[in-house]
């Protein structure tokens, strides 16, 4: 786990590259998974805002360092695969849903009267290790997130596993043109491999944990 000043450090790069890409508002999401809660407070304090998290257990136990944070808590975005059984441990600490996929989780989400922010994650690439509704599902998925008052503010996807540049800016340029015709204006697309192909095709998330903390340790 690097020290502050090396996150800091970290981030200021991230920050000019966006720069450089014409984008200097994309949220930038500390991906704090894997890591301890150092991860957090160092995140916190290189002024970043937002926190990915993709494991219930794991959030959970962390919620009381998030907690020391008071007013300037920062965002928590559920970035990983939800199981509709864990909206009830999770309503309360999640600020941003981006992996709501089907017409169970979103059901579940508005029984808890979840007031985060939702994304639909959408399989753009057609993998079938891709979580994700396929984009010929979305219209009616988008339908019912709304019907059911859900905060739905736009899409997610990932690229591809092997890492394909070619195929990976066709599959963030498809999320943006599916978020478009939904009229969504949020993507939250790229990770630390390829954040820079995301920007390009219109990303106004990414998701960034190696780039800024380093490799994590494999969970057990």
């Amino acid at each position: 786990m690097p020290s502050v000043e090396e996150v800091q450090v970290r981030l200021a790069d991230v920050r000019d590259r966006l720069a450089e890409l014409g984008s200097p508002a994309v949220t930038v999401i500390a991906v704090t998974k894997g890591f301890g809660v150092d991860a957090i407070v160092a995140a916190h304090a290189a002024g970043l805002g937002d926190i990915g998290e993709n494991y219930a257990q794991e959030l959970l136990a962390k919620t009381e360092t998030l907690e020391q944070f008071a007013d300037v808590r920062p965002r928590v975005h559920f970035i990983g695969h939800v199981q509709s059984n864990k909206v009830r441990q999770l309503v309360t600490h999640v600020d941003a849903w981006h992996t709501v996929d089907r017409v169970s989780l979103v059901d579940a989400l508005a029984r808890r009267e979840a007031t985060g922010e939702v994304m639909i994650q959408v399989n753009t690439t057609g993998e079938d290790t891709k979580s994700g509704c396929s984009p010929a599902e979305l219209p009616a998925l988008v339908d019912h997130a709304r019907r059911a008052g859900l905060a739905l503010t736009g899409l997610m996807t990932m690229g591809p596993t092997d890492g394909d540049r070619p195929r990976a800016a066709t599959a963030f340029r498809s999320l943006r043109t599916l978020a478009d015709g939904a009229g969504l204006a949020s993507c939250s697309m790229g990770m630390s491999a390829d954040y820079g192909i995301a920007v390009a095709e219109g990303a106004t998330h990414v998701r960034l944990g190696t780039v800024l903390f380093g490799e994590r340790h494999r969970r057990g």
